[in-house]
């Protein structure tokens, strides 16, 4: 019998089950708003409420107690100084479990687990921010076209004075090695 075990085991061993969860908290947290199977969602909550609940004791032992599940200053700092006034004034429910239908491979139940009253812009932030970079740094890279086009013409011209250069030297080289040859042919 399984009296008084809570949690659900979710075919993994202890460190897995760990840190499953506690990278899906780290992923609610950033984003505000996951989609995961309905067993994960279901044992994520009580481990992100009690991240959160600790964010309301705003001391040491409580942010080396998050830190210790998150690992991440900057998850930590926002747990404390963002989530925590956000909660102020409510006891415990700061996460929801919303139901979203099958998922189309194996028909695993899927759910999506949201912090309550969240911030709609939160999700996907740090993936749009990355991509806003990436877009900076190719415009920043970009030659215009024009340059190119001279920068490539200077490039052939530069070829050919070389060669020009070089059929020279040879043919001074060849002149008196030739004059040479031709004397010891008439000798």
């Amino acid at each position: 019998m399984r009296h008084r075990i809570s949690g659900r085991k979710l075919n993994r061993k202890t460190s897995h089950r760990m840190a499953l969860l506690k990278n899906l908290a780290k992923s609610l947290i950033i984003n505000e708003q996951i989609e995961t199977t309905l067993p994960k969602a279901k044992d994520l909550r009580p481990f992100v409420e009690k991240i959160v609940h600790s964010g309301k004791n705003n001391n040491l032992h409580s942010r080396r107690k998050v830190f210790s599940f998150l690992r991440d200053n900057i998850l930590v700092n926002k747990v404390f100084d963002v989530l925590a006034k956000r909660y102020a004034n409510r006891n415990g429910g700061y996460t929801r479990v919303l139901r979203s239908g099958f998922r189309y491979g194996d028909a695993a139940p899927k759910a999506i687990i949201e912090l309550v009253d969240r911030d709609v812009s939160a999700k996907g932030y740090a993936d749009k921010k990355r991509v806003e970079e990436q877009k900076k740094q190719e415009d920043e890279q970009k030659i215009p076209q024009d340059n190119v086009v001279k920068d490539e013409t200077q490039i052939k011209n530069k070829e050919k004075n070389q060669k020009q250069i070089d059929d020279k030297s040879e043919e001074k080289k060849q002149s008196p090695s030739s004059i040479k040859k031709e004397k010891d042919s008439k000798d």
